[in-house]
């Protein structure tokens, strides 16, 4: 039987990740001190890696295809072809940014003040593919943590991840400049993604995931109208497209089902029943395909 060498990424992601494809329908399991995960698809074999290491081994062929961040391509350097952009993470579903923070009181403003300066980084290839691109030369180390706390004794400047900017901020140092812009990825090696089997078994992986991510932020809404109110409460209703209406056995009332954005209904649904409609129900929704 033909087989998908799916790469899950250890750490961080690790829980998002097995939490998405559960709702996507796949159930994985993952034992203590085990790499290797069992998931309900014999299709399917998965091992887990650390997203740095994700994007060499799927270049190398030695997974098929993998989920890591955009920036851990970017680092490695790896010939892969990119299935689908799915954006989540640990926390939230905001992109993550690569930056360039140095102390808040330090002469360096702008790339071209890092000549000559020691920057220190987890992302090192990517750090000085940056400098290149700047024209600038610099003594780039590798940090193995903590790195927020290294200038301006350890290093004059660094290059680190973030979201908000919060933890920069309390080690005194300002952003200067974006090194580069990440979220997950679902890439693929080139000979897989070339194979028919495992092209539409990735594909039909992306889809699944794609409309786990789409339904995030949505929630469903029903609720039953009367005629009279029909049009001022449809009026109301925002829809990915529009509202579905049916007859009740009753001719003079409806049934309107929507999709809205979760933090919609708290204002939404009283404002609804004020306007005249009955029987309001929120629903979760697990997949929206669009």
């Amino acid at each position: 039987m033909p087989t998908l060498n799916l790469g899950l990424p250890k750490g961080s992601l690790q829980d998002s990740t097995v939490s998405m494809f559960a709702r996507a329908g796949y159930n994985i399991s993952i034992k203590d001190r085990s790499y290797y995960p069992s998931i309900d698809d014999k299709e399917i074999s998965c091992c887990l890696i650390r997203a740095q290491e994700m994007a060499r081994y799927v270049g190398e062929g030695l997974l098929d295809c993998g989920l890591t961040g955009y920036d851990w391509v970017v680092e490695s350097g790896a010939d892969v072809v990119e299935i689908a952009e799915l954006v989540y993470g640990k926390t939230g579903l905001n992109p993550l940014r690569w930056v360039v923070a140095v102390p808040a009181d330090s002469n360096i403003k702008c790339a071209k003040d890092l000549e000559g300066k020691r920057i220190a980084t987890e992302a090192v290839g990517m750090t000085k593919r940056y400098l290149e691109r700047n024209g600038v030369h610099a003594n780039v180390e590798f940090s193995w943590g903590a790195t927020e706390v290294k200038p301006p004794h350890l290093a004059d400047a660094i290059v680190e991840i973030t979201e908000t900017g919060s933890s920069l901020k309390a080690n005194n140092l300002v952003i200067i400049d974006t090194v580069c812009t990440t979220t997950t990825r679902f890439i693929a090696n080139k000979a897989a993604a070339a194979d028919p089997f495992k092209r539409a078994k990735m594909e039909k992986l992306a889809l699944l995931l794609k409309a786990v991510l789409a339904a995030e932020n949505l929630v469903g809404l029903m609720m039953n109208v009367p005629k009279a109110k029909l049009e001022a409460v449809q009026a109301m209703l925002p829809a990915l497209q529009r509202p579905t209406i049916a007859h009740l056995s009753d001719p003079e009332w409806f049934s309107l089902t929507t999709v809205i954005e979760k933090h919609v209904a708290r204002d939404l649904i009283p404002q609804l029943k004020n306007a005249g409609a009955e029987g309001l129900v929120e629903y979760s929704l697990n997949k929206v395909v669009e």
